[in-house]
Parts: structure tokens; C-alpha cells; sequence
């Protein structure tokens, strides 16, 4: 793989990187901590949602994004002809 095409292979997984990571901040400290009390006032399968989103929502978008990260790594691996 020649200079360039690596620099992009790096440049399009550390901002896939930092993308999911935004989206894990957001999930995990926006909605789960600084917005529970607001988030509460909904009801989300007979719980409060601020409260569901700290206990199970969170964890949940966490798994998923392992999963996004997975896919679009072999979506990234394939385009680049990297071999694993």
C-alpha cells in the first residue's frame, strides 16, 4: 500500500473513530447523566426514560456501536484491499 493510500485508510478509521465516539459520549453522558432529570418525565416501557437510558439504553448503543464499528471497518478494509 503506497503513502497515500494509507494516510487515507488512517484519516477515514480514525474518523470513523471519533464519529462513534461522539455518538457514545452523547449516549452515555449527555442523555444517561446531565439530562436524566428532563428525560424522566417520559416513560419508556413502564420506567422513566432518564432512568433507562442510564441502566439499559446506554449499554445497549454501546453494543450496537461495535457492531457499526465492525461493519464499516470491513466496508473500509475492502475499499483500501486490506487483508486481514
Amino acid at each position: 500500500m503506497n503513502r497515500e493510500k494509507s494516510r487515507s485508510y488512517w484519516r477515514a478509521n480514525t474518523a470513523l473513530i471519533r464519529n462513534l465516539l461522539i455518538v457514545w459520549a452523547l449516549v452515555s453522558l449527555v442523555f444517561s447523566i446531565l439530562l436524566v432529570q428532563p428525560l424522566n418525565t417520559v416513560r419508556f416501557f413502564g420506567v422513566p426514560f432518564g432512568f433507562w437510558m442510564a441502566q439499559q439504553g446506554s449499554i445497549l448503543i454501546f453494543v450496537v456501536l461495535i457492531f457499526i464499528y465492525a461493519f464499516q471497518m470491513d466496508k473500509l478494509d475492502r475499499k483500501h484491499n486490506i487483508r486481514g
